[in-house]
């Protein structure tokens, strides 16, 4: 089992002199600044002037930065920029200013893990991963709770950087639900891996072939739509609060008695094979190497994917029935 740490196992004022720079204002950016900040830690944000997220991270507060000069003036350097563009932000302003006695965190592992970002040995490597989007993290925060949160240490130059990144969890409430601790390869393997082939990848194909099935014997769209996509939502909602046994005793037994012996059906040996077969490509590096290719190739593969999905019919229907829905409307 897992080892769990709480708040008596961190000890927050490891970070009392220490500054906190975030490379990033997006969703997680935020969340973590502004309840780092509220636990009285000096925060530096780091944004491109002229976006966005700049002018969020001046409304918040703060002064944002070059990301050279938040990590030039930082003891720990958290970075946030999606994947494809971190090694290129670490190599050109960050790199340049880390000096023995700093560390770098991270929130998922990509980078390391398959050594887009080659740290020098003399600074600390962690990572501090909440298991929820940076809006929850904030809510949680000011409820006075905590978001599940995983650490992991890659390098421990210091001799403290576990101490660090417990630190760093408890400055974000994390501490009072429980951080796992876990390994750079283990959290982003697995991550990886739930994206394909369960949360993103398997549930959007799975949707869109039981759409299609009901299109093609016939029956309306409209209709299909809210069977397959619609109430997929309530579904694990249950399941998020009492998990799959827990789901099949909240829906009819005519549903559960569905589950129980068509899912199998649904998903195969044969599916559990290439389930297989994905992980051992992430495992590899084979789909770290096919996605910073990719990216570097200007995305006409990614763009075409997903062009062919949004022109899909699902998106078409939905987009119309949603407009009946006010409770989704801001």
């Amino acid at each position: 089992m897992a080892k769990i740490y709480y708040d008596r196992d961190a000890d927050l004022n490891l970070l009392k002199n220490k500054t906190v720079a975030i490379i990033g204002y997006g969703i997680q950016g935020r969340g973590q600044s502004l309840c780092l900040r509220d636990s009285g830690i000096k925060v530096l944000v780091s944004e491109m002037e002229g976006t966005p997220n700049y002018q969020l991270a001046k409304d918040d507060g703060f002064f944002p930065v070059t990301a050279a000069e938040a990590a030039k003036g930082a003891d720990i350097i958290q970075i946030l920029t999606q994947d494809h563009v971190q090694a290129k932000v670490y190599n050109e302003s960050i790199k340049p200013n880390l000096k023995k006695g700093k560390a770098l965190c991270f929130s998922h592992g990509f980078n390391i893990r398959f050594k887009q970002i080659k740290p020098p040995k003399n600074v600390d490597v962690f990572m501090v991963a909440p298991k929820g989007p940076g809006a929850l993290v904030r809510k949680m925060y000011e409820e006075g709770k905590g978001v599940p949160s995983l650490i992991a240490i890659y390098q421990d130059a210091s001799g403290q950087a576990k101490n660090l990144a417990l630190a760093y969890a408890k400055g974000l409430k994390a501490t009072t639900a429980g951080v796992i601790e876990t390994t750079f390869e283990e959290e982003t393997e697995t991550d990886l891996f739930g994206e394909q082939a369960v949360l993103c990848g398997g549930v959007s194909e799975l949707i869109r072939a039981g759409f299609d099935t009901l299109i093609d014997a016939g029956y309306q769209p409209e209709i299909a739509y809210f069977e397959v996509l619609h109430e997929l939502k309530l579904i694990t909602d249950l399941i998020q609060e009492r998990g799959i046994s827990g789901m099949r005793r909240g829906v009819s037994n005519t549903a559960c008695y569905g589950d129980l012996t068509r899912g199998p059906r649904i998903i195969t040996q044969k599916t559990r094979k290439e389930m297989q077969k994905i992980l051992k490509e992430i495992k590899s590096g084979k789909f770290a190497k096919e996605w910073i290719k990719e990216n570097e190739a200007g995305r006409k593969n990614f763009d075409s994917l997903m062009k062919a999905g949004d022109d899909h019919l699902i998106e078409k229907v939905g987009k119309q029935l949603r407009e009946m829905m006010p409770w989704m409307k801001k």
